[in-house]
């Protein structure tokens, strides 16, 4: 493991395998701080951008930015700026191209489960169907980064119980606002979801994302505890407030086709923690670093663009790192990653989406408006499904 020291105020570390050079701390708001730094690794020199969140403050707080739906993206310093948050990284990989799928449009929505402002937003897709690097053994979609009602950040692993009662018995739920199914699963959307079609919900399989779009489906529109609609095709179009459509593949779709307008149906849904404290904000990534160890089983190969969230002092700070873009400047692996992560002070640490998504924005002290720090891979912002933000009274 690369042994990293972060000096306080500025100068080198050397390390085992690399060196650090550390800028300053400057103050974004009370209890956020930003830095920029280089870290020389074998192929060249990553220059890395940080926010540093004092979670102890009580005038500092974390939520999911969103565009408004699970199912859209907007610039993170659009999302950042519209929420008034002093800085902010972009979060999770998302359903961003459908080239195995022809005439199946992408949705945009992200892989992972999803909690903004205490409201469940959205499940994880099948491990199968995930957008991004593989998955470390031991780690799955459900992954997350969160921060509790406590006002402490964790890892934690989100599972959705749902059930739709019927009078023929009850079904399962496999999804929600999800933009992948499982085979034989039923869905439930919500008015979160939004617009985009839900045609990709029927593609691909468990573990074949490119896996062709099954025939069977069925849908079902639920209002007031009654069946008001139903479709042989997954639909497009938002969902009602108020309304929930469950969409049912092979043999969910064969259950759903049994329900007629009328029909009472309750539909009721949660996401579940591992720990016991509720998460008012989550976040999809999978994790790189537990217990100050970096997983086993992480990439040592592939250098790319890089997006971190990490949780250090018992969940009291929160790190949020992405890597600059601009031509000439290095990528890093996923184990110098964690390396980097555990040398800033994080216990724990999950990978975010890369690339081109990879953003950070700070809060400029001299304009109050929030500007991007780093410089995003092919010279502009992607649109992204979601961001993690950081607000700051005072």
């Amino acid at each position: 493991m690369t042994a990293w020291t972060v000096l306080a105020g500025g100068g080198t570390a050397t390390a085992a395998e690399g060196t650090a050079r550390w800028g300053r701390a400057a103050a974004v708001a009370p209890g956020v701080t930003y830095r920029q730094f280089d870290v020389t690794v074998g192929r060249g020199v990553a220059h890395a951008h940080l926010l540093t969140v004092n979670l102890a403050d009580p005038r500092v707080s974390v939520d999911l930015l969103h565009p408004g739906a699970v199912a859209a993206r907007a610039p993170v310093s659009a999302m950042a700026g519209a929420r008034r948050a002093v800085g902010a990284v972009n979060g999770d990989f998302f359903n961003i191209t459908e080239t195995q799928h022809p005439g199946v449009p992408p949705t945009g929505a992200p892989v992972g489960p999803a909690i903004a402002a205490g409201r469940w937003m959205k499940a994880a897709v099948p491990d199968g169907q995930r957008f991004g690097p593989a998955l470390p053994p031991t780690t799955t979609a459900e992954d997350v980064l969160g921060v509790g009602v406590d006002r402490r950040a964790r890892l934690d692993r989100l599972t959705l119980r749902g059930t739709a009662l019927t009078a023929d018995g009850p079904l399962r739920l496999r999804g929600l606002n999800q933009y992948a199914l499982p085979v034989n699963g039923v869905g439930a959307y919500t008015s979160r979801w939004g617009p985009a079609s839900r045609l990709r919900a029927a593609c691909g399989t468990d573990t074949d994302r490119a896996a062709p779009c099954t025939p069977e489906t069925f849908e079902v529109t639920v209002r007031r505890g009654r069946v008001v609609s139903t479709a042989e095709t997954p639909g497009q179009g938002g969902v009602a407030p108020g309304t929930v459509t469950l969409l049912g593949r092979e043999e969910g779709a064969r259950r759903l086709r049994k329900l007629s307008v009328g029909d009472p149906v309750g539909v009721v849904y949660r996401l579940v923690a591992r720990r016991p404290v509720p998460l008012r904000a989550a976040v999809g990534g999978f994790p790189v670093l537990r217990d100050h160890a970096p997983l086993a089983g992480l990439d040592t190969r592939t250098a790319a663009v890089r997006t971190a969230a990490g949780v250090g002092r018992g969940g009291r700070v929160l790190y949020l790192l992405a890597l600059d873009g601009a031509a000439g400047r290095a990528g890093m692996t996923l184990r110098e990653l964690a390396d980097l992560m555990a040398g800033l002070g994080a216990r724990d640490a999950v990978n975010l989406d890369g690339g081109g998504s990879s953003t950070l924005v700070a809060r400029d002290p001299d304009t109050s408006d929030v500007r991007v720090r780093n410089h995003p891979l092919g010279g502009a912002e992607r649109p992204v499904p979601n961001a993690l933000g950081v607000f700051s009274r005072g």
